[in-house]
């Protein structure tokens, strides 16, 4: 299937939590918190400006995010969890 986001959205693919802690103790599901990191899967046009100008997004795919634990809409595609998320929800980019 294929997603493809509008505006300043992006699609997010949720990186999968740790299933053990450290020390080795395996965590079950309820116990888990939510990944607040992801890899980038597609991206809008781009933010319509007053000028009625594109401006566009600064992610790009292929990009790897830390985002805020509550932004955006959960998507469940395939068995894969999916944010789509505004541009303005990711907090930063790292390699």
């Amino acid at each position: 299937m294929k997603i493809k986001p509008l505006g300043d959205k992006i699609l997010v693919e949720v990186l999968e939590s740790d299933e053990k802690t450290k020390g080795g103790i395996i965590l079950p599901d309820t116990a888990k918190e939510e990944k607040t990191e992801g890899k980038v899967v597609s991206v809008g046009p781009g933010k319509a400006l007053e000028s009625g100008k594109i401006q566009p997004l600064e992610v790009k795919s292929g990009d790897r995010i830390i985002f805020g634990k509550y932004a955006g809409d959960e998507l469940l595609v395939e068995g894969k969890k999916y944010k789509i998320l505004k541009e303005s929800e990711v907090l930063a980019v790292y390699a």
